[in-house]
This record gives C-alpha cells, sequence and structure tokens, in this order.
C-alpha cells in the first residue's frame, strides 16, 4: 500500500474563471480537509497546496 509520500500529487488544471483560486476548491465537502487557502496563481501559472500537496496549473 501506498504511503503518503509516495503518492503523486493530485494535479488540477484551472482557468480563469476558477480565480481567486482556494484549496480546497470553492463548493467541495471541507469538513475533513485542510483549512481553505487562496493560492496566488496568476504569475507563475502554476501553484502547490502547502497543506495537501495539490498542484494546480492554469490553462
Amino acid at each position: 500500500m501506498p504511503t503518503a509520500s509516495s503518492r503523486k500529487p493530485l494535479v488540477h488544471p484551472v482557468t480563469a474563471k476558477d480565480l481567486p483560486l482556494s484549496c480546497p476548491p470553492q463548493g467541495a465537502e471541507v469538513w475533513d480537509m485542510h483549512p481553505r487557502v487562496y493560492l496566488p496563481i496568476e504569475q507563475e501559472g502554476e501553484v502547490t497546496c502547502p497543506y495537501c500537496g495539490a498542484k494546480y496549473i492554469l490553462k
């Protein structure tokens, strides 16, 4: 069974309509997730969540 550190992070494509970007995303069930954080993706075009490691790529 893979451990948390051996799993690949999730990669989520996002578009301008998804901004401002937050993780967990708007509309997600958050009762068992980490606190919602807003991620700056506009300048670099990609960002990784510091809590869960999910990677977001701006399309």
